[in-house]
């Protein structure tokens, strides 16, 4: 009986072994991939999220502006017309 458990401690050791060397292997890939698509990215003019609103921001701020200032060349040009 003692043998028999000895095998299956032998076995039960190799295969969380094998667990640890598969998970090693699934984080390695990971990072691996997680680095490629870094780079990549990195290559292409993409912007930051920050960068987009911010950018954002100061168009709707020009717009609104522009609006403005029609509003205000709309209102000269009447009174100029009188």
């Amino acid at each position: 009986m003692q043998t028999r458990n000895k095998v299956f401690d032998d076995l039960s050791q190799l295969m969380t072994n094998a667990m640890g060397v598969a998970q090693g292997a699934k984080d390695e890939a990971s990072n691996a991939v997680s680095g490629m698509m870094d780079r990549w990215l990195a290559e292409r003019d993409f912007v930051t999220r920050e960068e987009f609103d911010a950018v954002r921001l100061m168009a709707q701020k020009a717009r609104e502006e522009n609006a403005s200032l029609l509003a205000r060349i709309e209102a000269l040009e009447a009174k100029h017309e009188k």
